[in-house]
């Protein structure tokens, strides 16, 4: 197994990302799926640079980004936002595309549960066909019901897959299914072969080795079912907004960061982490998996 590292969760330059997940020990990115926002022949470029590789990249499912929306017309911008993300990973040598079917942040349905199924597998079809033409293996990722509603487990997905087809697999994270799984480790062993991506957060969103996770029995899980694929990091440093937190909390405001990002970040209990900050558990998070590893 390898290493990678989201990006959305610090807003800044790619190549002060990609220079800090070199120095600490990381194989590659999983780079945000914000097509508009890259010039990826520059962004290849600094991943040579830093000897790091594209795994894949990640569905980022902001307000009018929703493949079950009752409005058709989101429906196919979303699908052909979809597109555009498999095009850019598949510009930066991409294998894998993690996909969240819905809005972030949408924990109420608009429509009956056999609509709702039926334009996520509608919409699926489409975007996994493409994804296989590109030669990238994309996976369904359930989250935790306070950020969604439409798909929280691992079950779930595997019956999406099954509809769907296109070689669709699941791609599973260590905080969602610590939240909704019964047993996670199961979990593991039950999406099996079908697991596309790893994602790592401790219990508390936190970076690996910050929480209460036996961290050696989910790379034994893993190992089990044979999964040779990265563990991505997408932790989360919470803010602490209460007076414990006031004399050393730190703020930057010299970061290149846009309204969207920033209510999406904000929205997960984060804020505009310093580097230092952000430094430390990016090294905590690869250390302590590789002393499992």
């Amino acid at each position: 197994m390898k290493h990678s590292m989201h990006n959305w969760m610090r807003p800044e330059p790619i190549e002060v990302t990609l220079e800090r997940l070199h120095r600490f020990g990381y194989d590659g990115i999983e780079i945000s799926g914000e097509p508009t926002r890259y010039d990826t022949d520059e962004v290849r470029r600094l991943m040579d640079r830093y000897q790091l590789e594209c795994w894949g990249s990640v569905t980022m499912m902001f307000e009018g980004r929703d493949l079950v929306h009752p409005d058709a017309g989101i429906r196919r911008e979303s699908i052909q936002y979809i597109k555009d993300s498999l095009d850019m990973t598949k510009r930066l040598g991409g294998r894998i595309f993690c996909i969240v079917p819905s809005t972030v942040g949408k924990t109420r349905p608009l429509a009956s549960i056999a609509q709702e199924w039926a334009w996520a597998v509608e919409g699926l079809k489409e975007v996994t066909e493409y994804a296989g033409e590109l030669g990238i293996v994309p996976g369904i990722e359930p989250l935790n019901r306070f950020e969604t509603y439409f798909i929280n487990r691992h079950d779930q997905a595997l019956l999406l897959c099954e509809e769907v087809g296109n070689n669709l697999g699941v791609v599973l994270d260590a905080f969602h299914i610590n939240i909704e799984e019964s047993d996670p480790i199961q979990a593991i062993r039950n999406v099996g072969s079908k697991l596309v991506d790893f994602h790592v957060a401790d219990n508390n969103r936190r970076p690996a080795g910050k929480g209460h996770f036996d961290w050696a029995s989910i790379v034994s899980a893993l190992r089990e079912i044979g999964y040779d694929g990265h563990l991505t990091a997408e932790f989360v440093l919470t803010l602490d907004r209460t007076p414990i937190a006031l004399m050393s909390e730190k703020r930057e405001s010299d970061m290149t960061v846009t309204a969207e990002d920033l209510k999406f970040i904000n929205d997960m209990g984060s804020g505009l982490i310093s580097g230092a900050d952000y430094d430390r558990a990016v090294e905590t998070s690869i250390q302590t998996l590789k002393s499992h590893l």
